[in-house]
């Protein structure tokens, strides 16, 4: 009764959402792709390799968008590493995290994640019968979960964390939410504070692990790797020109570092500045405001088998997925969006572990945690308003000793962060079937 009782309600916010979804598909682009998957739940089936073979056991992990799909590879490294006899399956709900896990897992099976509509989740679980579902983040489906605790599957949460927000909101339907988190095998979660939250809200204590932040495992600290370097190459920025870059920023934040951008030029001829929107829908919508300021622009997609001239100083966009992560390795300093915003801030642990100066907004309340982590170790700067960016950004290039100083620390407590790869991967084998992986013996 429950699950068509979901099966109403999700239908009518569709058919609610229906002229907003119809508008993006036709001016964005968004939402053409997967609907057999999404609505059908005809995600790639499961196979024995032979009629006297078992099969082989699969693991389906889900990360929403990039961010999460992001977070996956440290753990799909080791799970392949450490479980070669698994096969992996890899669902994502945007079309830009599709883009990302598909070039990011090359060998792992990559779809959309169905819609959690009954006929769609069973459907799906039926034609890939998982021997293990991994959510990350926080995703709380209710027909998804119902019907693999149905199943028999065992289903896990890594690097979870709740907002206080989501908190009080999920505290209202308690009951529902008791029901559903009694079904996980284990919670994993990146702090005490949010272990604590879900205990609340109805989760078995023992059932609740803090792992810490996967986020932190795999982040990059090398300047110079090719990735990092061909970037460097493409947008003609010189080893002794000062870079800032505005990362994962969401309206109006590129026009707030334009604005700084232009005031700073004259001042510091050696600057330059790259914008890199959060979502890829707006990259030509990022590119005309930049032409519009009559300022320079060149794009990273345009950019790939000729360099940018390094007799000027163009407004570097990056419009492609995936190079935020290297481009990261450019940054003097790195002003990360979501913060001038209700969004509540984007990821800066990447920056930090580059050890870039990194400025952020008072909105970074998703990140609630790590910035407190930095703010103590001096390792970042908090702005109040976007009006401070310019003289903010102004004084680190003054005092470069300050800005490395701060950049070292940042680094610092990315690097004391690390091992919740570990810790997953640990209670993720832990739910596996035996491995039958016989590694190879060398010839005497």
């Amino acid at each position: 009764m429950l699950g068509w009782l979901l099966n109403l309600i999700y239908g009518l916010l569709i058919a609610a959402l229906s002229p907003v979804l119809v508008w993006r598909a036709v001016r964005q682009g968004k939402y053409r792709q997967g609907w057999r998957e999404k609505l059908l739940g005809q995600l790639p089936e499961r196979f024995a390799e032979s009629t006297d073979s078992p099969m082989r056991p699969r693991v389906w992990l889900h990360a929403v968008s990039v961010g999460e799909v992001l977070q996956l590879r440290s753990i799909v490294a080791r799970l392949k590493d450490e479980r070669p006899d698994c096969d992996l399956l890899i669902t994502t709900t945007t079309s830009t995290g599709h883009g990302v896990a598909s070039e990011a897992f090359p060998n792992c099976d990559v779809a959309y994640f169905p819609l959690d509509f009954t006929w769609a989740v069973r459907s799906a679980i039926a034609r890939v019968q998982p021997s293990l579902i991994v959510l990350v983040e926080l995703e709380l489906w209710p027909n998804l979960i119902r019907h693999a605790g149905a199943a028999g599957v065992p289903l896990v949460l890594v690097n979870g964390r709740m907002s206080q927000r989501s908190f009080r909101g999920y505290r209202r339907i308690r009951p529902l939410m008791r029901s559903l988190l009694r079904r996980f095998a284990r919670l994993a979660v990146q702090t005490e504070e949010y272990a604590s939250r879900l205990i609340e809200l109805g989760a078995p204590r023992d059932h609740v692990t803090v792992t810490g932040s996967v986020k932190f495992d795999g982040v990059r600290t090398d300047r110079h790797t090719a990735e990092t370097l061909a970037i460097r190459r493409a947008f003609g920025i010189s080893d002794d020109q000062w870079v800032l870059i505005a990362g994962s920023t969401h309206d109006p934040e590129e026009r707030v570092a334009l604005e700084t951008y232009v005031e700073l030029q004259d001042e510091f001829p050696d600057l330059r500045l790259i914008l890199v929107p959060r979502h890829a829908e707006r990259f030509a919508e990022v590119a005309r405001l930049v032409e519009s300021s009559g300022l320079n622009l060149v794009r990273r997609s345009s950019q790939s088998s000729a360099d940018a001239p390094l007799d000027t100083r163009p407004v570097a966009l990056l419009d492609t997925l995936g190079e935020l992560s290297a481009c990261w390795g450019l940054a003097d300093v790195a002003f990360v969006g979501g913060s001038l915003t209700s969004r509540g801030g984007q990821n800066m642990i990447e920056p930090a572990g580059y050890g870039a100066a990194v400025v952020v907004g008072p909105n970074t309340h998703n990140f609630r945690d790590i910035v407190e982590g930095l703010q103590f170790r001096d390792g970042i700067r908090v702005i109040r308003q976007a009006t401070e960016l310019t003289d903010t950004v102004r004084e680190l290039l003054r005092d470069t000793t300050t800005a490395q100083r701060q950049g070292k620390a940042a680094q610092a407590f990315v690097l004391t962060q690390q091992g919740a790869t570990d810790r997953t991967l640990r209670l993720l084998t832990g739910l596996l079937p035996p491995s039958t992986f016989q590694p190879r013996r060398r010839a005497a």
